[in-house]
Formats: C-alpha cells, structure tokens, sequence
C-alpha cells in the first residue's frame, strides 16, 4: 500500500530490525525495485527502533486495548482509519512542534520549494 503512494522522486528510508525477512534477497530486490533504502538497527541497540516502538505503543494504547476485532479484517480496516484518519492527519506531536505528521510534511515540502 506504501509504495503505491510513492512517486518516482521520493526518498524513502525503511527501517527494521535485522530479522531474516529484512534480509531476504527477495525483500531486498523489491526495496531496490521501488528506491527504497533499507536500514537496520545494529545488534543489540534497541535505541535505533525507539520511534517505531514509540508508534506501536500508541495504537495500542489508543487503539487496540480499547476494542475486540471480532476478525482480522475488522482489526486491520480499524487500525488502518486509525493511521490514515486520525494518527497522520489529527494527531498531534511533541517532536513536530505539536503539528501532525501530515501538516509537518506539508510545511516541511513548502519551505523546500520556496528555497
């Protein structure tokens, strides 16, 4: 779903931990296809996932603890309006000057065409 939203000219950086599916030739070959660079947290630095680990413990916070999905598809259709429709486009963050993330990266693409 994320690489259908990417244009040719985004710069796009994945980050993962070092599990063999991030490893994978095939994961690897499709990062490349669709210029996706590919970064890993170094063995034992839980620090270098700390904005992941930090998003995760917010939906289920807000999100998951709250509900039962009575199906998978229910669950992922809930946390896909969380994400799209309140976590990105309402939902304000400290780290971004209490902006949300799609207002940050609205302001954040203006200022780069106005240089």
């Amino acid at each position: 779903m994320a690489v259908s939203r990417l244009s040719k000219d985004d710069n796009v950086i994945l980050h993962s931990d070092q599990g063999s599916q991030y490893a994978s030739y095939d994961y690897k070959k499709f990062a490349t296809q669709h210029n996706i660079t590919l970064s890993m947290s170094r063995r034992g630095n839980c620090y270098d996932n700390a904005v992941a680990e930090s998003f995760f413990k917010t939906l289920k916070k807000e999100l998951v603890r709250k509900q039962i999905f009575l199906t998978r598809n229910i669950a992922a259709s809930k946390i896909f309006e969380y994400i799209e429709m309140f976590y990105n486009a309402k939902r304000r963050h400290s780290y971004l000057d209490y902006l949300s993330p799609n207002e940050f990266e609205k302001r954040y693409n203006l200022e780069s065409l106005e240089k």
